[in-house]
């Protein structure tokens, strides 16, 4: 067992180091000069050349990627050239470990905007996550127990009808009612700003308008997975010797079940901290997504690289945690 999560693990890291080369290739590589984009508007062809320098630009991208990696450990200084930064003082920035870059349009580095916008996402996608997994899971079970009935029916109903809005369309909904009848202005609010009470408030549509949208694939993926469990000819047997049904269905059902749901648990969940845009967006929350909006439209370079990059390390961790999660949830599953 030990020996196959240090194979993940480094898998893992071989892949994330896989992605930083492919991601740098895509976005500085591309047909928009990035110097142009960050030397800003009234720029002239010699003020290009020099921004271009001063951010290592005018390297190979291989090159660029070593000094990517570097800094991720060791921090970089901008700018790159020693004698740039003699005959331009103003444009120093230190970049500490770990550094993912520096942006120009916004005169600060990757990492500090990055990490004042994630505490907001991860707040977000943790109580999302909860809601979707307490319900969806819940309400799943009780569809497949009642298969066929009017409670599995109107369950599965009343899913879809959440599964068909897209997620704009209950964000809105749910911020017009709560302004026009409530008198409420849904907003994030930090635990050290108004206590854990205002904390919950601030979250609770927003997460609630994700976990709708989840809760919907959970209940038809549990559904279906517990009816097909509850057919096999082991749990046949262990009704036939007499085990109460609650029993069967948390020690053998819902064992069985598991599996997949942890699966899609892991990825939904890994991908929603990289940022949900569209939640963020409609309440007007500073979170990732909403920050790789405005990078988007601003096109700065290195923040878009920062988020997809770190949106890339928690699907990767998701997997490894999944996978070694299949250990304890399926007695079946064996590492070598």
């Amino acid at each position: 067992m030990f020996a196959y999560i240090v194979r993940r693990v480094f898998s893992g890291f071989v892949m994330l180091l896989a992605m930083t080369l492919v991601t740098m290739a895509l976005f500085f590589s591309g047909p928009v000069n990035p110097a142009r984009v960050m030397c800003g508007k009234n720029c002239t062809p010699e003020l290009i050349a020099q921004t271009k320098k001063a951010l290592g630009y005018d390297k190979p991208v291989l090159v660029q990627w070593r000094d990517f990696a570097v800094g991720l450990v060791a921090g970089r200084h901008y700018p790159d050239d020693k004698a740039l930064a003699k005959t331009h003082p103003e444009m120093i920035a230190d970049c500490p470990a770990p550094c993912i870059g520096y942006s120009t349009i916004s005169t600060q580095t990757v990492a500090s905007a990055v990490g004042r916008a994630f505490p907001v996402t991860a707040s977000l996608a943790f109580a999302a996550f909860i809601m979707w997994m307490v319900f969806g899971v819940g309400m799943g079970i009780t569809a497949a127990l009642f298969k066929g009935r009017l409670v599995d029916r109107g369950i599965v109903g009343f899913s879809l009808i959440f599964y068909a809005f897209p997620t704009f369309a209950i964000g809105l909904t749910f911020a017009i009612i709560a302004i026009r009848v409530f008198g409420y202005s849904p907003a994030y609010q930090s635990i050290a700003d108004s206590g854990v009470g205002g904390w919950l408030q601030g979250l609770f549509l927003p997460s609630l308008t994700l976990a709708l949208v989840y809760i919907a694939g959970y209940v038809r993926l549990t559904r279906a997975f517990v009816i097909e469990t509850t057919s096999e000819d082991y749990l046949r047997t262990a009704r036939a010797k007499g085990l109460r049904p609650s029993r069967i269905l948390a020690k053998h059902t819902m064992r069985a079940a598991l599996t997949p749901i942890v699966t899609a648990a892991g990825l939904d969940l890994g991908g929603l901290l990289g940022g949900a845009i569209i939640t963020e967006t409609v309440f007007n929350y500073n979170g990732l997504g909403k920050l790789a909006v405005m990078s988007t439209q601003t096109y700065d370079l290195p923040i878009i690289v920062g988020i997809v990059l770190l949106a890339a390390s928690f699907i990767i961790t998701a997997n490894i945690v999944v996978d070694i999660l299949y250990a304890f949830i399926d007695p079946r599953v064996k590492y070598t």
